[in-house]
């Protein structure tokens, strides 16, 4: 099944944000149910970090896939890019250029 224990339906989105050509992160995937368990998954697979938020998730599935982000969600988003360069240092040293 595609819901989780509580019942409720598995969400998962991508974003994908590199300063020197992106003025803002943006929103490359978002999937439902399977999908989103699929998405996960193949992320996880290929190294990528996976960054549970669900309330953000939420937000984040109300926007057009291939948009940049609105401004509101900056602080939010701003939190999982520090995160993830926390995690990669080669991703963090795009950030000092």
């Amino acid at each position: 099944m595609s819901e989780k224990p509580d019942g409720k339906r598995r969400r998962a989105a991508a974003l994908k944000y590199d300063p020197e050509r992106d003025g803002a992160p943006v929103l490359t995937a978002f999937a439902e149910g399977a999908a989103a368990r699929r998405l996960v998954e193949r992320a996880e697979s290929l190294g990528v970090p996976v960054f549970p938020d669900e309330p953000l998730v939420a937000v984040l599935s109300r926007l057009d896939v291939g948009g940049e982000i609105p401004p509101e969600l900056y602080e939010a988003v701003a939190g999982i890019l520090l995160f993830i360069a926390d995690m990669d240092k080669t991703y963090a040293e795009k950030f000092k250029k």
